[in-house]
């Protein structure tokens, strides 16, 4: 992968994109411009957290059944204000909202865009200092403009998606995001407070030496899952192994590492937990679609991940994603 040695803002790429598409109105880098803006917000709290009253459990649950952390809703807020804020979405749906939130006033109801995101993913790692990060992923309504957005605009199958990225606050702070002509990745310049080109035209490599899942769980998994894994440090050289496994806990972390270096990621179903935990709008989808534009694969162990019909906003589902080669040798596993 070649890395850009030409210093281009996310500003400046985004008008070069729209240059190209005379009929384009600006609203999608508008967008992403927003997104950017809280990421470099929540950028800065992520990394003075250990010296504020923000580490730490805030005391309640969300949705989900989890912990929140105090990050999570700072996180949240943030990304929430900046588009609520701004002119290009009508609405927002987040992991740690009840419900999707619809901007109903004059401005948003023209908004072509609605955004779901996971404000911080990884967010139990937050007090152990390690990588975490932003899921985000943008949906054009079919909803009629000049109304307010309603809930068929939030429950669209991945394949329409238009764009989707996500923020990965680590040794540097980095924004990668696709849309349907490739996956870009611009590093936080921190002299100059701008994400500047740093990962041009990201292709996911067809395949790789990392496998990611969480060893702990091999028993509860099915059988075909446990003989993959299995077969993954049985590997001998001359099959391309052995394989290594590398399990963060992190999702943003597991998948930037693969989708750079080659890799598959996994979190199945489980005997006691059959539909997985990650989440379908906020975690799974944008990712899907990341790692599918890059040249890889994303499947729930059955189907395409981007052709399940969604039919609540916190649906769950099995993720399986990865090299493409990866992906094919575990479908073939029997």
């Amino acid at each position: 992968m070649a890395i850009n040695r030409h210093i281009q803002t996310l500003d400046e790429f985004t008008i070069q994109q729209m240059r190209d598409f005379p009929q384009a109105t600006g609203e999608l880098a508008g967008l992403l411009r927003d997104i950017g803006l809280a990421a470099k917000r929540v950028h800065v709290e992520v990394n003075k957290a250990g010296l504020v009253d923000i580490l730490g459990d805030a005391g309640k649950m969300n949705v989900q059944g989890e912990e929140v952390k105090k990050l999570d809703i700072f996180a949240n807020n943030e990304f929430m204000g900046v588009l609520r804020h701004g002119i290009s979405c009508a609405g927002i749906g987040s992991e740690e909202m009840d419900e999707v939130v619809v901007f109903d006033d004059e401005i948003s109801n023209q908004s072509k865009y609605v955004c779901l995101f996971d404000p911080l993913d990884g967010s139990s790692n937050i007090d152990v200092n390690v990588s975490i990060g932003t899921i985000f992923s943008i949906y054009r309504r079919v909803s009629a403009l000049g109304k307010p957005a309603t809930q068929t605009d939030f429950l669209q199958p991945g394949n329409q998606q238009v764009a989707a990225g996500y923020v990965i606050y680590g040794s540097s702070t980095m924004l990668v995001y696709a849309t349907r002509r490739g996956v870009n990745g611009f590093t936080l310049d921190q002299a100059i407070g701008e994400f500047t080109m740093s990962h041009p035209n990201i292709i996911c490599p067809s395949s790789g030496k990392f496998y990611s899942v969480n060893h702990g769980n091999f028993f509860q998994y099915n059988e075909k899952v446990q003989r993959y894994i299995t077969n993954c440090q049985k590997k001998t050289l001359a099959e391309g192994g052995p394989y290594t496994q590398r399990y963060i806990g992190s999702m943003v972390a597991d998948v930037h590492r693969n989708l750079i270096k080659g890799g598959i990621f996994m979190y199945p179903g489980m005997k006691d937990r059959p539909n997985g935990k990650l989440r379908l709008l906020y975690e799974c989808n944008p990712f899907a679609f990341i790692v599918e534009i890059a040249g890889g694969k994303a499947t729930d162990g059955v189907q395409r991940i981007l052709d399940i019909q969604p039919t609540e906003v916190h649906q769950r589902t099995p993720f399986f994603i990865g090299s493409k080669l990866m992906m094919e040798e575990l479908e073939t596993t029997n």
